[in-house]
């Protein structure tokens, strides 16, 4: 990412939607926007580093609210919300950390949602888990602040491997909602 360019378009934004760069206000922007930007897009260039794995095994593994930051490519303005991912293992498991750091990698993008629903499941399919299931609910600023101007939330859902299966979508669709009963529920 070219920090200098960066800054020198954000002044020329500035000025094209009619204000002063050189207001106190305004003189710092471009480059406190440039900075913004390497963390906000900092997904092009991170690593999952799904390769570290510990030899241990579980019928499933379930991470809850893991937030997320991204910003609609058709707008680009910020979505945000939350992940609920799941995943059966196959003999090993992956460090917390690092299903942090996936959902990180693809929301540090111009992105939509769906994709990156989508992206997260299929790269933690790819690391040889029996089945995957990843939920993200989201509120999107370019449908709060602009056009419809209205406060709907967004789902959606990727499910792979065994959990393609209805029965097994049902199970962890209700194992992500209602953890301690359906556990308890199960195992009576």
């Amino acid at each position: 990412m070219d920090e200098e360019r960066i800054k020198k378009l954000v002044r020329e934004l500035i000025i094209e939607i009619g204000e002063d760069p050189t207001r106190e206000g305004l003189i710092k922007t471009p480059e406190r926007i440039a900075n913004a930007y390497k963390e906000i897009f900092g997904g092009y260039d991170s690593n999952s580093d799904l390769s570290v794995q510990f030899s241990e095994d579980s019928e499933v593994v379930v991470v809850r609210d893991i937030q997320f930051y991204s910003m609609c490519e058709h707008h680009m303005l910020p979505f945000f919300g939350k992940i609920q991912l799941a995943y059966s293992p196959n003999g090993r498991i992956f460090g917390i950390s690092k299903l942090v750091r996936l959902v990180e990698k693809y929301s540090r993008r111009l992105q939509i949602q769906e994709r990156m629903t989508k992206n997260i499941a299929d790269e933690l399919y790819s690391h040889g888990v029996k089945g995957v299931a990843v939920i993200t609910e989201a509120e999107h600023l370019c449908m709060k602040m602009r056009g419809v101007k209205n406060n709907a939330s967004v789902s959606s859902a990727a499910f792979r491997g065994i959990y393609e299966r209805k029965e097994e979508k049902e199970n962890i669709i209700n194992i992500i909602k209602n953890p301690s009963k359906t556990f308890f529920t199960q195992n009576s």
